[in-house]
């Protein structure tokens, strides 16, 4: 199955849903698109890869009625009034801080100058609404990595930016963690000293210490890639999943600690099903199971098991998690993507390739 990996490039070439196939239980084989023979996704009502929404994790409908408003109309008000009547400590507020912040960017990346119009206006009409600012900081941030290279004056003159628009988000809003875990990624980008990280990890913590999104912002920082080390990274995640209250999905964190460090090209046989992977997946899962319903940050850790059930081939577990999270695709892994919805749709069609090569039907899953 090694070999799979590197078709998956041919996958996405050949419309991606198209030439996944399966003949003889438990392999894959590729035939043509449109072949009879094909395993096709849609038989599991499934969204088109076309419609599939970037712009978060998975269903918010109040986040989605509101950006539809702000987007058509071009107004400010819709947004700031969900924002206000949302709990400053919550997931759901952080995610709804970067949808925003997202929709803006990507608006402006479509239509220079002219998109995000709406943010702008926030901001200038608006100027000691949290929420506002909050949703300005974040979006510098993503435009640093946008449009930026790491390293280059633009970059850090955006995130010194967005490190001064934190500031003021914070003494808008006193005891509103979300400011300080916007500003986690600017400690990244700008490269903080560990001491430096380590007060304003301090500052998230006292607001907000069992926060999934702000864990995974400074995951980021203590990652090789970045300003730590693959023991530093494991470390973090381990002790924060020991120390995860019940119901939380911190429980999850070492599987986005082996995420970060995975190797670009991976030879080695059975990787995915190595003792180290199949704990941090077995972690996940358990976390998965115990979180409450609703929980905003479920849909990011059902993204990233996708991911890893695919590779290590367990198909019925990876079609289960696909079930609950169809139909977005705001999160990792695809958002490492430039195109997350075809890198997503690469992974469904392969889950559902493999889970038809080993006896699965849409009847035996959807009925």
């Amino acid at each position: 199955m090694e070999i799979l990996w590197f078709l998956i490039a041919m996958c996405m070439l050949a419309a991606v849903i198209g030439p996944l196939a399966l003949r003889g239980r438990g392999g894959i084989r590729l035939v043509a698109p449109g072949s009879p023979d094909a395993a096709d996704p849609a038989n599991y009502d499934f969204v088109r890869q076309e419609e599939l929404d970037i712009r978060m994790p998975g269903a918010d409908q109040d986040l989605e009625d509101v950006l539809d408003v702000v987007q058509s109309t071009q107004g400010w008000q819709a947004a700031a009034q969900l924002l206000a009547g949302t709990a400053k400590d919550s997931e759901a507020r952080w995610q709804r801080v970067q949808a925003f912040a997202g929709a803006a960017s990507l608006e402006l990346a479509r239509r220079p100058g002219e998109g995000g119009r709406w943010l702008r206006s926030w901001r200038a009409e608006a100027p000691k609404d949290a929420g506002g600012a909050a949703v300005h900081a974040e979006f510098l941030v993503q435009q640093a990595w946008r449009t930026s290279t790491p390293g280059t004056d633009d970059f850090r003159i955006i995130l010194e930016e967005a490190r001064t628009v934190c500031g003021e988000a914070a003494l808008l809003a006193p005891g509103d963690p979300i400011p300080y875990i916007v500003e986690l990624a600017v400690a990244r980008g700008l490269g903080d000293t560990e001491p430096e990280f380590d007060l304003l990890w301090a500052k998230v913590m006292d607001r907000a210490p069992a926060h999934m999104g702000a864990h995974l912002a400074a995951l980021s920082y203590r990652s090789e890639k970045w300003h730590g080390s693959r023991a530093s990274a494991d470390t973090f995640a381990t002790t924060a999943a020991a120390r995860a209250p019940q119901g939380s999905l911190l429980a999850a964190l070492p599987l986005f600690a082996v995420y970060e460090h995975l190797p670009e090209v991976n030879l080695v046989q059975g990787f995915y099903r190595s003792a180290v992977v199949s704990t941090a997946m077995e972690g996940a899962l358990f976390a998965v199971h115990a979180a409450r319903q609703g929980d905003p940050m479920l849909a990011h850790v059902r993204h990233l098991l996708i991911l890893f059930l695919v590779r290590s081939e367990r198909w019925s577990e990876a079609m289960n998690e696909l079930q609950h999270v169809d139909g977005h695709v705001g999160a990792l892994p695809w958002t490492h993507d430039q195109d997350p919805a075809a890198e997503y749709a690469v992974y469904r069609a392969l889950a559902v390739a493999g889970y038809e090569a080993n006896g699965g039907s849409p009847a035996k899953l959807l009925g």
